[in-house]
């Protein structure tokens, strides 16, 4: 006899935090499309994905040698060398349906991306990707101009549909979690006027352990809650009350930093990749990203009424299927959001100060976790241009910056430019410059950015009687990077500065114009 389904509070694979690591994972199976999934065909996967270091042992940092392939992005591990981090890597670990060790250990990796509707695998059955799970993969390989929206998209139509008592998790709990945080909002709106700023950071923990998807009930514990505490409530009190909603004592099970930390980072995150929502109040609120109504009020008109399901498949089948309507809906035209974007540049380069903004920069060089409770709900893609533009503002005032990043209702960053313009364009009196950064540092970094680098230069040189140059930041300016930068000099006569992030922190408070990079 099954044990009857316990609450529990909605936790996505921590394994699985941001949507490029998904993708990386999803193609080390597309080869295997259709293929029977067995042990053997386990093993081909997981010899991929530890190739393609999406997974790296403890053996592997324990093992200087092999420590020094992990981190040099350009070489890779022999057959002979994986064959020794799998023999040396036991994987104490056991998934329903999977054997010990390596096999449930792939079960781990992919259960999100089957949650989602990306894949469907099944011990002795064929591996299938869907529809969306192909948009996915294909636009992070393309770099497309719109391949951004794209990846927006396919995570909205994901989380909009997401249940938490879905077929594959045992969870008391029924809901559907994005769902019921729009309608709580909605009702906030109705009840306290267009001007509420939503759900408070603190109170998403009452959501995520919230027991069904009566919105309604949500919004008046919530007020009541407020009319005792306000917003200053302890985490301490907020737990507790967790629990209460998880009928449960168990801390040991159900963690306070699981419920009132890592829970609500990673849904707000996931939120944020899909674009309908605002971070208000310097992130401390949950808000309608207004320039995305259209869906919203699409989501919750649509989805608000929704089919459950028992069999994993049916659900998988349900989930992986696009809703074309997301993909065609427009925005909200009556917002400037070139103007918006401006706005929230200029606020946030006073309201950080230069030192910290440099440290931060410094930090996504090193791949360090920030701590900052708004940028941690920045993708670090996105917040490296965040971050670049706000340095170029804090240390150029008067001079033209405007970045390309995608934007909310207020200006914040939500995605990276898009495909076919520069990252930041800078304009002053001397001079027109486009910067360009990237985490990337592999060889690839030379082939993604450069040529793309010369075409924007090329385009800008056509359109403007002043100097043009740009400049490329990267955490390691790849050797290819560097040929290909003097190339360009050489066959183009287009000027391109390269820098490694540390060297631009240390190099721009001594700056006094943008043409002084020049001179380097």
């Amino acid at each position: 006899m099954s044990r009857k389904p316990e609450h529990k509070p909605l936790s996505f694979s921590t394994t699985m935090r941001n949507p490029e690591r998904m993708a990386g994972f999803l193609n080390c199976v597309k080869p295997y499309e259709g293929m029977i999934l067995t042990n053997e065909v386990i093993m081909e996967i997981v010899v991929k994905v530890i190739k393609e270091k999406l997974y790296t042992p403890v053996y592997v940092n324990r093992t200087p040698r092999l420590n020094i392939i992990f981190k040099d992005e350009d070489s890779t591990y022999s057959n002979v060398q994986i064959d020794e981090i799998i023999q040396n890597s036991p994987q104490d670990h056991k998934e329903a349906g999977f054997a010990h060790g390596w096999s449930s250990r792939f079960d781990t990796w992919y259960k999100l991306n089957k949650e989602f509707g990306f894949m469907n695998y099944e011990m002795n059955k064929k591996i299938e990707i869907s529809t969306c799970g192909h948009m996915l993969c294909d636009a992070y390989e393309s770099g497309e101009e719109n391949s951004g929206q794209k990846i927006q998209n396919v995570f909205l139509n994901a989380l909009m549909k997401y249940q938490t008592n879905n077929p594959f998790r045992k969870n008391a709990n029924e809901n559907a979690p994005v769902i019921l945080l729009l309608k709580l909002i909605k009702i906030l709106k109705e009840k306290n006027g267009e001007n509420n700023p939503g759900i408070s950071r603190k109170e998403i923990p009452f959501l995520t352990c919230w027991p069904d998807n009566d919105s309604l009930k949500l919004y008046q514990y919530i007020s009541n809650f407020r009319k005792e505490y306000g917003f200053t409530a302890s985490s301490e009190i907020i737990y507790e009350k967790c629990l209460e909603l998880l009928q449960t004592d168990n801390r040991k099970r159900f963690k306070f930093n699981q419920i009132i930390n890592e829970g609500v980072d990673d849904f707000i995150r996931k939120l944020r990749i899909t674009g309908i929502i605002s971070l208000r109040g310097l992130g401390r609120f949950i808000d309608f990203n207004m320039v995305e109504i259209n869906k919203i009020n699409y989501i919750i008109n649509n989805y608000s009424d929704y089919k459950t399901f028992v069999n994993e498949y049916e659900y998988y089948k349900y989930m992986g299927k696009i809703d074309s309507s997301i993909m065609s809906i427009e925005v909200d035209t009556t917002f400037d959001l070139d103007a918006l974007r401006i706005q929230a540049l200029d606020k946030w380069s006073k309201h950080y100060d230069k030192d910290f903004v440099l440290k931060e920069l410094g930090k996504l060089s090193k791949r360090s976790a920030t701590k900052d409770e708004f940028l941690k709900n920045i993708e670090e893609p996105t917040r490296l241009e965040f971050l670049a533009s706000i340095s170029l503002k804090q240390q150029f005032p008067e001079i033209d910056i405007q970045p390309n990043y995608s934007v909310d209702d207020e200006g914040n960053p939500t995605f990276t430019a898009r495909g076919g313009i520069a990252d930041i364009e800078v304009f002053d009196n001397e001079c027109d410059s486009l910067f360009e950064v990237t985490l990337m540092t592999s060889r690839n970094q030379a082939t993604n950015e450069i040529p793309a680098i010369t075409r924007h230069l090329n385009d800008l040189q056509d359109n403007t009687d002043k100097k043009p140059f740009s400049v490329f930041l990267a955490p390691v300016l790849h050797k290819d990077s560097i040929y290909m930068i003097s190339f360009t000099k050489h066959q183009y006569d287009l000027d391109i500065v390269g820098l490694n992030i540390e060297e631009y922190i240390k190099l721009i408070p001594k700056l006094e114009t943008i043409s002084q990079f020049l001179n380097l």
